[in-house]
């Protein structure tokens, strides 16, 4: 049945999400609702397992939920082929490890990220330019040319970043984006977001399990043993 959201960009109902068989079957999340409003910045809090990094996942068009369902501006979204169409509308994820392609410099991992959006011409130099502008507005003007694994923890997340921003989102999914940088280049990482946000005014939903983290969103929904466990709102 289809449902209609009004004033979201994008919401799930009844989601149900199921990994493994049998024996080894394990309910990843239980009847979760979730709006998203554009612009809109939320903090999904909760413990490691608790289903944050899976609800990502379907927002994000990875997961089809084995109930309920996940719809974009009102349009539901039944098949990995209709999620994959939604990641390319304006959908994007920043996952804990900045999942960077080895092989590529820091440039063209963002210029690929572009290409594969379908947003540049692949014979002309669009790509790279835009590359060299993101690159340059996450304060990576030198690193253009560096391979992943010439880059610190926290300039290869600025990387990740960089490389979302070139599909040009309109919700950005982060997955606890500094769960691997000590404190300082977390603060670092966490103020470049609020800075992006500012400027780009894209939807987020940031998964974590810290609460000082947690505390810089005016909206926090609270996740525990796959099911939301209520939230708070802040102004």
């Amino acid at each position: 049945m289809s449902t209609t959201v009004h004033a979201a960009l994008m919401a799930c109902r009844h989601v149900t999400v199921t990994h493994g068989r049998g024996d080894a079957r394990v309910t990843a999340l239980r009847d979760v609702d979730l709006e998203i409003a554009e612009g809109e910045r939320i903090a999904l809090f909760g413990a490691s397992g608790s289903g944050k990094t899976t609800l990502l996942h379907v927002l994000g068009g990875l997961i089809v939920p084995d109930r309920g369902q996940v719809s974009w501006r009102g349009v539901p979204m039944p098949s990995l082929q209709a999620a994959a169409h939604h990641r390319g509308a304006g959908a994007a994820l920043v996952f804990q490890n900045a999942n960077l392609l080895p092989t590529f410099t820091a440039a063209e991992n963002v210029a690929f990220a572009a290409l594969a959006a379908g947003h540049e011409q692949a014979t002309g130099g669009a790509a790279d330019r835009t590359a060299a502008h993101l690159l340059a507005l996450v304060g990576l003007d030198g690193k253009h040319d560096a391979l992943p694994a010439e880059l610190s923890g926290g300039e290869a997340q600025r990387v990740a970043l960089a490389r979302a921003l070139a599909q040009r989102p309109q919700v950005l999914l982060c997955d606890e984006p500094t769960g691997h940088l000590d404190s300082e280049t977390a603060r670092l990482v966490l103020d470049l977001v609020d800075d992006l946000h500012a400027e780009f005014r894209f939807a987020q939903v940031t998964a974590t399990h810290d609460a000082d983290v947690a505390a810089r969103y005016r909206r926090t929904v609270g996740l525990a043993d796959g099911r939301l466990t209520g939230e708070e709102r802040f102004s």
